[in-house]
This record gives structure tokens, sequence and C-alpha cells, in this order.
């Protein structure tokens, strides 16, 4: 089924926690790159304790979304009456061309797809395909500076990612330790004993393999145009040479060194992870 405009700009608002409206006037202020970046970086940066990420052309942006306030505050002391809540900035409203973001003759429909024992592969790792879900095509053919083998089938091909939101760092310890996630208590032994390893931390951006997992780990949003929650995720593909797998199954980490700069940690980002779909899924 067609996904209207107005819905396309609810959904890349509620990622990118921008206000995005449409223009047709000029070019969009974000790429497919820039989208990804904000929404990785964001993610990193909130696991890092930080409120604020700075985003180049955009200025501010806040990591406090709504439904996370109360990792945040604590609440009011018993028998003190809540004072009033300082005033939210407003985000940064940002303007995007639709035909130049996107890439629609290429969109696909997972929503009514069932994939049973089939197994796809892209970039030497098995691919799980949305199903369930409706996938807009991003423009990002002939962006990059190589080839565009990175999105295809063949044997230069990046594995395919999704993206994760208010993901658990403490689950994704890079594996280099013995321990079956299944086995809550023993791999939360494991992690913690790991964690404290500069080489075994799970510092940095997140992704998954795993269509369901993302799902687990996504945004959702209510929509003003029809009143309904929606789903939404960013999927990608991974520089193979970049991702490291963790100790759960099917969990990627791009893994960002304590010593990197906001310059070097956005870079990193950059020449990790390429988006190529917008998915959306009706809740």
């Amino acid at each position: 089924m067609p996904v209207g405009d107005a819905l396309v700009l609810e959904a890349l608002s509620a990622l990118s926690g921008c206000t995005v409206v449409e223009t047709t006037a000029g070019s969009s202020q974000l790429s497919p790159q820039d989208i990804v970046n904000i929404v990785a970086l964001k993610e990193f940066y909130k696991q890092e304790g930080f409120r604020e990420l700075e985003y180049p052309s955009l200025g501010t942006l806040s990591l406090q979304d709504p439904e996370d306030q109360d990792m945040y505050s604590a609440p009011p002391a018993l028998g003190r009456a809540p004072t009033a809540a300082a005033p939210e900035s407003l985000p940064p409203t940002v303007k995007i061309n639709l035909g130049e973001l996107f890439h629609r003759q290429y969109d696909y429909d997972f929503t009514n797809i069932k994939d049973g024992d089939k197994v796809f592969m892209r970039g030497n790792e098995r691919y799980f395909r949305p199903c369930g879900w409706n996938r807009l095509a991003l423009r990002v053919l002939d962006k990059y500076d190589d080839s565009d083998a990175w999105l295809g089938t063949g044997k230069d091909a990046w594995p395919v990612s999704y993206s994760l939101h208010n993901m658990d760092g403490s689950l994704g310890i890079i594996l280099t330790h013995s321990g079956n996630p299944d086995d809550r208590p023993k791999f939360l032994d494991a992690a913690a004993e790991s964690v404290v390893r500069t080489e075994t931390r799970g510092r940095g951006a997140y992704s998954t393999s795993d269509i369901k997992i993302a799902e687990s780990y996504c945004k959702s949003f209510k929509s003003k145009v029809d009143g309904k929650m929606y789903k939404v995720v960013l999927q990608n593909r991974i520089n193979p040479q970049k991702r490291r797998k963790c100790q759960r199954e099917n969990i990627w980490l791009v893994y960002i060194p304590e010593n990197y700069s906001d310059i070097q940690t956005r870079a990193l980002v950059q020449e990790s992870i390429r988006p190529y779909g917008l998915l959306l899924k009706q809740v």
C-alpha cells in the first residue's frame, strides 16, 4: 500500500527528533546519511549519559524522548509538591525534499510477505527480510565515492542491519567471552566482568541483523494523519570491516574508542553504516 507524504514526514520526525517539513523549492537539509548518523549518534550519546547532541547545520538536538524522561530525573520527594517543569526548547525544523530524499521506484511492501524457511544472504551474512513492514527506498545510488557494490548481493556487498532504539548496552558486550545470553544470570555475570575491560566494553553504535529484534527496540509514534500507531526503523548496510559481533546473537556494534572526539565519532559512524530504506509498520 502506498505511504502518503504526510505520514513519511511524521516518521522522519520521530526518528530524527526534529520537526520535518516538506519543501519543493530547494534541496533537503538532511541526506539519507545524515538521518542514520543522527539516529546512531543520538543512541550512542544517550547511553553515554548526555542529554543533547550538536549536529552540523541543525544545532542542538535533545536526546530526551518523552517516553524516556524518567531516565533523567528522579521523582519528587514524598510530601513535597512537584515543581513546575522547565520549558523545553522546541526541536529544530528541517526542510526535506521528498523527491530528492527517496527513490520511490525501489519501494517494496513486505506487509503481507512471509519468508518461512527461505534463506537470503547479503555480504556473507543471513539477511532477515523485513516481512510485515512497508519499505520506502532512500536515494543512495551513486552517492558515495566508492561503487554501489555495498548495496548489492555480490561478494563486496555489506550485510544488512536495522537501527535500534534504547538498546541496553549491558547486553551488547563484544564477543570475547563465554556465556549464553539465554542463560541470563550467568550471561550478565560474564557481561559485568567484561564491561570493565576496554576491548570488550559495548561502547558504540548498535544495530541488529534481525528485524524481530529491531521491532522490540524501535521508535513508535501516533500519526496525526489517521490517528493510528506506527513503528519506524531504518534499514541499513553495515561495513563488515567496522562491525563487531556481540555476545547477544544478531547484535552488532560499531565500537567507538574512549578517546574519540565528536568529529571522529561522527566520521566513524558515517563510514560504517549506510542507510537504504525507511521501514514503517502499523501497530
